[in-house]
């Protein structure tokens, strides 16, 4: 009998040796598993935010004025880029007209008609030369012509004046039947008094003896 209480008292002793042994395992697992999740969900230190360094305010007045002088820089440019433009656009308008003109005046120029010793009929190469000039004094009725009489130096001073008179006048005529108006031609006699070549041979004479013509534009 006391044996089986011996065996007993040995097994309960055995019991609570475990039961403390195991409640004490269990204890320090959750203090662990605690001091874990604390850990984790413990939050993580953010860093202070950066501070930029203080700007200097800008002193508006000196702004306003710098843009302003900007500005002007900026008109000044503009006008002066807008004179010369000007300035180019009226020196090409200049060259043109010139051109233009330039051009004008050849269309209308007739060269000079020569004459035989001492006649004022006209021959076959000046009736030539006056058919193929009258079409641009046709076309420009606003231009005048002025036909110059000419003689070589034989014969006596009033003698050539009168003979130049008649090749003058014998050309405008001329001109009149091609169809210009006779009040826009005029005709003058130098007589011997412009010579081309002073030269004393037949080939200056005959360079001598012609009619010359003059364009007039119209006044404006």
């Amino acid at each position: 009998m006391k044996k089986n209480l011996l065996s007993i008292g040995l097994i309960v002793l055995a019991l609570c040796i475990s039961v403390t042994y195991l409640t004490g395992c269990a204890k320090k697992a959750a203090v662990k598993e605690q001091v874990t999740v604390t850990q984790e969900r413990e939050p993580a230190v953010v860093a202070p935010p950066v501070v930029p360094p203080a700007v200097k305010p800008v002193d508006d007045a000196a702004a306003r004025e710098r843009a302003l002088r900007e500005q002007a820089l900026r008109d000044q440019a503009a006008r002066e880029a807008a004179a010369k433009e000007a300035k180019e656009a009226a020196e090409r308008a200049k060259k043109e007209a010139a051109a233009r003109a330039a051009a004008l005046l050849k269309e209308l120029t007739i060269p000079d008609i020569h004459f035989d010793f001492d006649k004022y009929n006209l021959k076959p190469e000046a009736q030539a030369i006056l058919k193929a000039g009258a079409p641009a004094y046709l076309k420009h009725k606003e231009y005048k012509l002025v036909v110059e009489g000419h003689c070589d130096e034989r014969g006596t001073a009033e003698y050539n004046l009168a003979l130049g008179q008649r090749r003058a006048d014998e050309a405008a005529k001329y001109l009149v039947d091609l169809g210009i108006q006779k009040d826009r031609i005029n005709t003058i006699s130098y007589g011997e008094e412009m010579p081309l070549d002073k030269g004393q041979n037949e080939e200056a004479w005959a360079k001598n003896r012609r009619a010359h013509f003059v364009t007039f534009p119209p006044v404006k």
